[in-house]
């Protein structure tokens, strides 16, 4: 790996990466992702939101997938599905699309508590980029957030380190 990059080096501040409290709905979330998207000088395209409970600890992430999970219609869950009530994938879109707008707005005021994504694991800032690497491989997670004596100091994302490993010759 070139120069032997350490975490610190690729990540984001937390105070420069979108975050909300726990209990924002769904619809606020979405205007606070909508908005980082348009103000490209922090953190251009988050790959989701840091979520904070009131004494700003870290509880979980909020990406667009779990927003869009949060404002499907309950009849199509997974559950659902496997009890047999879906016939096809291209039947499902056609009922979502002529639902959306009226479930949609009801879905929207959940808590964003209620799709979250808890924090399964960290990196410190020290660390070397391949164990961020590992860890988002074997989590499953799209970014990791730095935490330095107890407390997050930033969030690192696969796209950097994705840049950064791909730099090898």
């Amino acid at each position: 790996m070139p120069n032997n990059k350490a975490v610190k080096d690729l990540m984001i501040d937390v105070f420069e990466y979108p975050h909300i409290p726990y209990w924002f709905t769904i619809r606020q979330a979405t205007g606070v992702i909508r908005k980082s998207m348009l103000v490209a000088e922090k953190c251009f395209n988050p790959l989701a939101i840091l979520v904070f409970d009131e004494k700003y600890n870290l509880m979980g992430t909020l990406s667009l997938k779990d927003i869009l999970k949060g404002l499907e219609p309950t009849f199509m869950s997974a559950s659902t599905k496997a009890q047999g009530y879906a016939e096809s994938e291209e039947t499902l879109a056609i009922v979502w699309d002529s639902l959306f707008a009226q479930g949609s707005k009801t879905l929207a005021e959940k808590p964003v508590s209620d799709v979250m994504v808890p924090i399964r694991g960290y990196v410190g800032p020290d660390d070397p980029v391949t164990k961020a690497a590992y860890l988002m491989i074997h989590q499953d997670s799209m970014l990791l957030p730095v935490i330095d004596n107890k407390k997050i100091v930033g969030v690192i994302r696969i796209k950097e380190v994705f840049e950064e490993i791909a730099k090898v010759d």
